[in-house]
This record gives C-alpha cells, structure tokens and sequence, in this order.
C-alpha cells in the first residue's frame, strides 16, 4: 500500500513532437540551382578512374594465373595479342552458337583457347578458322614460343596479327585464342586446365573451333558428310601416300561437279580442312578442273590469307 498518492502533473492527452535529428544543416555539396560542385565532380571522377584501373590490374592478374595454372605456359614468351573486329566479308554461317552454352558461363575472367602446337607442322586449318573467329567474336590472340621450340620461323611468329595496345585490357574480349609452339607429336588444345582433358588432333581441334561458329548440321546425313570430308583431308590428303592423294582429288573433282561446296550448297568445316589440306600437299597445281574453281571460290571469301601467307 502506497505511502500517499500524487496527482498527474499533465495531461494524458497532450502529445509532444520529437525531432528526427539534432539539428539540420543545409546540404554543403550542392549549390544553391541543386548542381553538385566541380570538386565532388572531380572527386567521383577520381574513384571511377581508380575502380577501373583496378578492373584491369585484376583482369591482368587472371592472365598471368592462367600462365602459372598452365604448365604449358610458365616458360613461354609473348610475341604478339591482336583485338580484331568483324570484316564486312565475313562468311554467314546458319545458326547462332552460345558461347555460354560450349564454354561455360562467363564469370568474368576471359575464357582462353590454349594450343599447343608443332612449328614443323603448322595447323593452317586452325589459322584459318582464328581468322573467321575474328570476324565473329572480339578476340584476344597470343602467340607464345616455349622453349621445347628450338626454331621458330618468323611468319610462326606473327602468324595470328599484330599486337593491340589495349591486349592489356582482357575484359574487353569475348575469347582468348593461344598458340603455343611446342616440340609436341601432336597438336594439343586445352581450354579449362581444371576440367577437361587436352583435346588432340588437329582434326578434332578445328571440329571444337568451328562450333564455336555455327552448330553442326542437323541432318545426320549431312553432318556425316562434313566429318568424313575433314577424316579424309587429314589422314589422306596430308598424311596419305601419293596415290591416296590422288584418289582423294579425284573424288574431290567428282562431288564438286554438281556441287558449289563439299557438303552441298554451304561452306563448311570440310572446305576449310580439304582446301588447307590441298595447299600443304602441293597438290593444288596439279588440281583437276573443278578442284581449281574450288580453290579460286575459297580464296575469294577471304579467310585463308594466314594460311597462304605461311606457304610463300
């Protein structure tokens, strides 16, 4: 029980405002028209040059942990990077291609071709298919000599462009195109070190590049066609006796009769592998009628400059 009571010194029904802060200023970095001053400008400037520097200093980390994570790669010497845009003669291919969906998501570090390859065996199909990949997406190219490579010819060197002052810069590019050379027995591709294993054969390498391009036919038919033309480019026309290459022209004469290209009436993966193939067997000279218009139309779309270049 209470000593004694007191009563209310107020009211219950009065109500007292409380204030949202201490006290209010005016704010100090804006001008009276609400434009913000020239040295907040300046400074906001400052942080965004800063962050992209950043941006870069991290993607050119992520290259040279690509070269320290590929043992390929720890002794090799970069000669030449190129960033090289579509070319209005570029050859229309059916087909859209994710690169998403053959290489993974991007997650922001440049998804890099590694190839390594044998100077005394330059891959003229791969050359060519560098070079459509060029007019497709922004790439990144690298020429690397390890020092397996006793001798190198200088066209090697330059084979995939001039070097770009922005090569520093990997975030710009889509995809990154490595050559290596290397005193290897067989040509060689790894693209994820972790998750793949090396893909051998410069057959089966130039198959992975060109889906990169355009999917391969849908018509089962059709698509056995293009494999079989690239089989028969590789273990016949360059590797093959002198007679298989000339059985091999033959047939080449004979589908070309009715035909403007190998598989029908697309350019394909199996021009690109039969025309090199031709090239680098010296068997061009001597090409029935309709192998020589065959090579003037593959000529005519551009794409086998590298390729010509390595062999004059």
């Amino acid at each position: 029980m209470p000593m004694y009571q007191v009563k209310p010194v107020s009211g219950s029904h009065v109500k007292t405002d409380l204030p949202s802060c201490m006290y209010a200023l005016p704010n100090v970095h804006a001008l009276q028209n609400g434009e913000v001053e020239p040295a907040v400008k300046a400074l906001e400037a400052r942080q965004d040059e800063i962050m992209r520097k950043l941006y870069e200093l991290k993607a050119a980390v992520e290259g040279l942990a690509k070269a320290v994570t590929t043992p390929d790669a720890d002794l090799d010497l970069t000669v030449s990077s190129s960033l090289s845009s579509p070319s209005p003669t570029a050859t229309t291919f059916r087909g859209v291609t994710d690169l998403d969906t053959l290489l993974g998501k991007d997650v922001g570090a440049l998804r890099d071709i590694v190839i390594n390859a044998n100077p005394a065996q330059p891959p003229l199909t791969l050359l060519v298919l560098h070079s459509v990949l060029c007019q497709r997406y922004r790439v990144l190219s690298t020429v690397h000599v390890h020092s397996s490579a006793s001798s190198v010819p200088p066209q090697l060197l330059s084979c995939l462009g001039p070097r770009h002052p922005d090569s520093y810069a990997r975030q710009m590019f889509q995809l990154g195109f490595t050559l290596i050379w290397k005193d290897v027995p067989k040509l060689q591709m790894k693209f994820s070190v972790q998750n793949m294993c090396p893909v051998e054969g410069e057959a089966n390498v130039a198959r992975f590049l060109f889906k990169l391009l355009s999917p391969y036919p849908r018509d089962p038919a059709v698509a056995t066609l293009v494999d079989s033309w690239v089989d028969t480019a590789f273990f016949q026309l360059a590797e093959g006796s002198a007679k298989e290459r000339a059985t091999v022209l033959r047939a080449l004469n004979a589908t070309l009769g009715s035909n403007p290209w190998l598989a029908g009436p697309e350019f394909s993966l199996a021009d690109i592998s039969c025309y090199c193939c031709v090239l680098q067997s010296a068997a061009a000279s001597s090409a029935p009628t309709n192998v020589q218009r065959w090579i003037k139309a593959c000529e005519n779309l551009g794409h086998f400059g590298p390729a010509k270049l390595y062999l004059k």
